[in-house]
């Protein structure tokens, strides 16, 4: 293979964990056609939740986490996006273009390795969002990671007691946090939460074009590297309109505990 033609085979292997993850990549070039008619007009990730954006729930996090540098990718409704964020300087943001094409959520990120560096990196779906109960998570899953024993680190939510999900959930997770397939099982209990830390050299010989992380998390689950933690708070799926009003009573809610716990 031509080395030109895979950026990720530039990408310098790296196993020590790191102490601070300052890179990520936020997925925010969907067509969110489950949000329509909102999303006609609006892209998914600047719809409101708890007062603000979800995308700017995202980088605000990423930076409470100590990420200084985020890619984010565009293409359905690209230039609201792009004018939303161009004065964002904590994270300091930089546009990964899909207008021609979109390349799902392994692709997107393929195409932006060379912006991404060489060491590991947060990858962010920018409709992630959970109630926070005073712990940031995403710090957490900072603190959790190993290169040494993972290739990737999954942000996970228990499936029962979400807002706004109804599936039968994603993975099973053993108690050295090994995660594995729900396969044929009725249910699992644990569902992605749409955040991860990842080692760039995953990309290797990947498909040119769109693919699905899935692709990722299938080769690093074969590999005993897929490990996973467990959110605090409760996530919300918010993948409909009819999604906004529970997800934003929930933000409300943890707004009043939090703020009893702090008169206590």
């Amino acid at each position: 293979m031509d080395r030109r033609t895979d950026p990720a085979l530039e990408i310098r292997v790296t196993t020590a964990a790191p102490t601070s993850i300052r890179r990520a990549m936020v997925l925010a070039a969907g067509l969110g056609q489950r949000m329509r008619p909102i999303t006609d007009t609006l892209p998914k990730p600047l719809v409101a939740i708890g007062g603000k954006p979800m995308l700017d729930h995202a980088l605000d996090r990423l930076a409470q986490a100590g990420v200084t540098e985020a890619v984010v990718n565009v293409h359905h409704l690209a230039g609201q996006i792009e004018a939303h964020v161009a004065s964002r300087t904590n994270p300091r943001v930089t546009i990964s273009d899909e207008r021609a094409l979109l390349l799902e959520t392994g692709g997107g990120v393929k195409k932006a390795l060379l912006l991404l560096g060489r060491e590991p990196f947060f990858h962010v779906n920018s409709d992630s969002l959970w109630s926070e109960t005073g712990r940031s998570n995403m710090s957490a899953m900072v603190e959790a990671w190993d290169g040494a024993a993972m290739d990737m680190l999954l942000l996970l939510a228990r499936r029962e007691g979400s807002v706004g999900f109804d599936g039968r959930g994603d993975f099973f997770r053993a108690d050295d946090g090994l995660l594995t397939r729900r396969g044929s099982a009725e249910s699992a209990p644990y569902v992605y939460a749409g955040v991860a830390i990842m080692k760039p050299e995953l990309f290797a010989n990947t498909p040119e074009g769109p693919f699905s992380l899935n692709l990722l998390f299938d080769r690093a689950i074969t590999a005993r590297r897929l490990h996973g933690l467990l959110l605090e708070g409760q996530w919300l799926h918010v993948g409909t309109p009819e999604a906004i009003a529970p997800a934003e009573a929930a933000f409300t809610e943890a707004a009043l505990a939090a703020a009893t716990e702090a008169h206590a």
